[in-house]
């Protein structure tokens, strides 16, 4: 899967998953119960253990049917890793120039993190395909996208942090192409409920809502 084809599917579903867990078998197990809810993107965090090793087994074993990015990606060293290991795209919190040409030259998708205007705009100038905007909920969600959308169309934004069920229809009508969700989808308290069931609802649920904010 080349990078175009990452950001089509990234676009086309609009919610990344980001998997934070205490363990790789964890992370699995969520990934397995929010793909069973029409999700087929991941983000994996590196705050996972043997995280560069989890993307390894999971690009692997699934192919082109799922997308496995990695998250959390705070340097070049680390970058290298995941694109070693099979991931389709980076997701950083931070705006690293290194990471963004690093994964230019690669030709992964990127999305290096970052707040401000200037910051958005250097990051998009740098190379980005998109910018995540983290985190989202403490500078007026929703609208701070639109916001920032109004004078910078051309700039395309994935805002993660603090993003519900209420509220990610919202982002995606304010200009959002996709948004990352944590811990309202990937629910680690649920997993260890035995309530993988809860997961899956809540990833369809998640689909729903972006599909009718971009029906209206």
């Amino acid at each position: 899967m080349n990078k175009a084809n990452v950001i089509s599917r990234i676009s086309e579903i609009g919610i990344v998953p980001v998997i934070r867990a205490d363990s790789d078998d964890e992370a699995r197990q969520l990934i397995e119960a929010i793909w069973a809810g029409g999700i087929s993107i991941f983000e994996v965090t590196t705050t996972v253990p043997n995280a560069v090793s989890l993307i390894e087994t999971l690009a692997a074993e699934f192919g082109s049917e799922v997308t496995i990015g990695a998250g959390t990606v705070l340097d070049v060293e680390t970058t290298r890793s995941c694109l070693s290991a099979g991931a389709k795209f980076i997701v950083s919190p931070i705006l690293d120039l290194d990471v963004v040409e690093t994964c230019r030259k690669a030709d992964i998708a990127v999305f290096p993190g970052a707040l401000t205007p200037t910051e958005i705009v250097t990051a998009w100038n740098a190379g980005a395909d998109a910018v995540k905007i983290f985190p989202a909920y403490a500078v007026g969600g929703a609208n701070y996208i639109k916001a920032i959308k109004a004078p910078l169309p051309e700039v395309e934004l994935i805002p993660t942090g603090g993003i519900t069920l209420l509220t990610v229809g919202d982002y995606i009508r304010g200009g959002a192409i996709a948004v990352g969700v944590g811990g309202e989808l990937a629910d680690v308290r649920a997993l260890r409920a035995g309530q993988s069931e809860k997961i899956t609802d809540a990833a369809r649920a998640f689909v729903r809502a972006v599909h009718e904010a971009r029906s209206l």
